[in-house]
């Protein structure tokens, strides 16, 4: 199984590369392969169909009658897909960079790294590197790096999410080596984070067919109980309330009180400091009991009666004594 694998894979190495050395200079940008129930599928991406298919379709029928004959392919059917984003494709940019060399030669290596560089940023790449080494533009070898924007360098982004590709362009002075990086703007970094806008409220219209029919609808009426509750909820709310206001008030009244208190101490305090200053004497001084007036003893009537009689009869007898010597 395993060996039957790996040759699996070194014949799908060497179909590509023939396709590649056949049509070269045509934009190519990928080669995929697929079985198929009929046979083996071959998808060719490039930035210029019509030179790969050419009049009437005469290069693929070559191009399938080569794959028969030296790979031994039972039924190959080729399908020709044109690239949308040619700046954003690094196959194609260096393929570009490489016809411009040949053509030019590496004396304007500058104008046409920096030129492809910034095609590739208009068309929307988050970051480009363009490497190119060799014999440029004396007799020793360099390397000149063009690099702008944000490029990952290390991680499984910068293996699975950075399209690279490397060719070679043959010059007089040498061969001169091509490196291209290219970080496409629809990736997804862990890093990114994105700001949500606040919400929009949507207001519908309401017809008037449904307004009146919520009018005839009639109310749904609620347990008494709920309604009971509601109204010892709101009861205890008031009485909260207003128990809270005289505590509140006393709160702030308290201060008064306790001046006037202070004051009224204080009014206390001075006649009895004087008092303590008089002299023990007049303090221990002891209460005068009150006098009580003796009144004489009346004495019975009985006696009074014979001292009344008594003195009656004084009188009589001095009259009859001083008559007597007249008679005399």
């Amino acid at each position: 199984m395993e060996r039957d694998f790996i040759s699996q894979k070194i014949k799908e190495f060497q179909i590509k590369k023939h396709i590649e050395s056949k049509l070269n200079q045509v934009g190519l940008s990928q080669i995929r392969l697929k079985k198929i129930p009929l046979g083996e599928k071959i998808i060719i991406f490039t930035s210029r169909p019509s030179l790969i298919v050419g009049s009437k379709g005469a290069n693929i029928k070559d191009l399938t009658r080569q794959l028969k004959t030296k790979f031994k392919l039972e039924n190959p059917q080729i399908e020709i897909n044109e690239v949308k984003d040619i700046f954003l494709d690094a196959n194609v940019v260096a393929e570009r960079i490489v016809s411009s060399l040949e053509r030019f030669g590496s004396a304007r290596f500058k104008g046409v790294g920096h030129k492809t560089m910034d095609n590739v940023l208009k068309a929307g790449a988050i970051g480009v590197e363009i490497i190119i080494s060799g014999k440029i533009p004396g007799s020793r070898a360099k390397n000149w790096r063009f690099y702008q924007g944000y490029l990952k360098k290390c991680g499984d982004i910068s293996v699975s999410g950075v399209r690279s590709a490397k060719k070679s362009a043959l010059l007089k002075s040498g061969i001169i080596g091509i490196k291209v990086s290219i970080m496409p703007p629809d990736i997804e970094l862990p890093d990114n984070i994105e700001i949500l806008n606040e919400p929009v409220e949507i207001i519908e219209e309401i017809s008037i067919e449904k307004e009146t029919e919520k009018k005839v609808e009639k109310p749904k009426k609620k347990p008494a109980a709920k309604k009971r509750k509601a109204t010892k909820k709101k009861t205890e709310k008031v009485e909260k309330k207003v128990e809270e206001q005289p505590v509140k008030e006393a709160e702030k009244e308290t201060p008064v009180e306790e001046k006037v208190e202070k004051e009224i101490k204080e009014e206390v305090k001075e006649p009895i400091e004087k008092k303590e200053s008089q002299p023990k004497e007049k303090q221990e001084k002891p209460a005068e009991e009150p006098k009580v007036e003796e009144k004489p003893q009346e004495a019975p009537a009985e006696k009074k009666t014979e001292d009344q009689t008594e003195n009656a009869e004084v009188p009589a007898k001095t009259e009859d004594n001083e008559k007597s010597p007249e008679t005399q």
